[in-house]
């Protein structure tokens, strides 16, 4: 089936349960019911499974001179699957991207502390909560944390190229935040061959939801179409498969 607006999945959900007729999904209390239960049920399914066409590459942005290393996770993204950076030694020399090694605070941490602060090629930088960092400054980066789940931290940065480390420079993959909009021209970002599934366990939810019974062919629907999905859900053959880390700075985490 066609992707559906949510105007038009509230409508065919009232037309299955003999409700009045909208134009709008503010037009009636039950309408606008109809319309939340759409969307629980959308962040219900997300929620369930990792779906690859939330994913996507994007970069980080650059914090300050001040933290060299520190580099802001857009807030559109939720969970990152990897990260690379340009390591390339020299301005005039061919990029080299290279992905990071993800290391947990405290190994971090450990790795770093034992790094002589007084040798002029460490820079030692607060953290975002005041923790002194020593970091490299004559060399590209090799790993990287997290903190606080706003910030990545890299071990290392080249001051004969930079002040600090540049948003343009980095390549990441990551999970970005799923959003769904209460308004009547509204399309819930999924795959099209997915809205019917999405349709019937919404109808099924409205029905349980708004008239204490169940609808069976909906419900018999939404137990085949999700029996396909589970086999039918990826456009690639084989497709796409991450290490799972367990951590958003690492590879593969919901939301931190």
């Amino acid at each position: 089936m066609a992707k559906m607006t949510l105007l038009e999945m509230t409508q065919d959900i009232l037309s299955d349960m003999d409700s009045d007729e909208v134009n709008s999904i503010n037009d009636s209390v039950e309408s606008l019911q109809v319309a939340q239960i759409i969307k629980t049920t959308y962040f219900n399914i997300v929620d369930g499974k990792h779906y690859p066409h939330f994913d996507e590459l994007f970069q980080l942005d650059s914090a300050s001179d001040t933290r060299p290393t520190h580099m802001k996770i857009p807030d559109t993204i939720e969970n990152i699957n990897w990260i690379k950076y340009n390591t390339k030694k020299t301005a005039a020399a061919k990029d080299l991207y290279t992905e990071m090694e993800y290391l947990t605070p405290e190994d971090f941490v450990n790795k770093i502390d034992v790094r002589d602060s007084t040798n002029s090629k460490i820079t030692v930088v607060s953290s975002i909560n005041g923790i002194k960092l020593n970091i490299y400054n004559d060399r590209a980066p090799e790993c990287y944390t997290s903190f606080d789940e706003e910030y990545v931290v890299f071990d290392a940065y080249n001051n004969t190229i930079d002040t600090h480390l540049q948003k343009t420079k980095t390549q990441a993959h990551g999970r970005r935040a799923v959003t769904f909009t209460l308004s009547d021209n509204f399309i819930a970002d999924f795959p099209v061959q997915m809205f019917s599934y999405f349709l019937n366990e919404a109808k099924s939810a409205a029905f349980i939801t708004l008239k204490q019974m169940a609808n069976p062919k909906a419900e018999a629907h939404s137990i085949t179409q999700r029996r396909r999905m589970s086999q039918d859900a990826w456009k690639l053959a084989k497709g796409i498969e991450y290490p799972n880390y367990g951590r958003k700075q690492g590879r593969s985490k919901t939301k931190w």
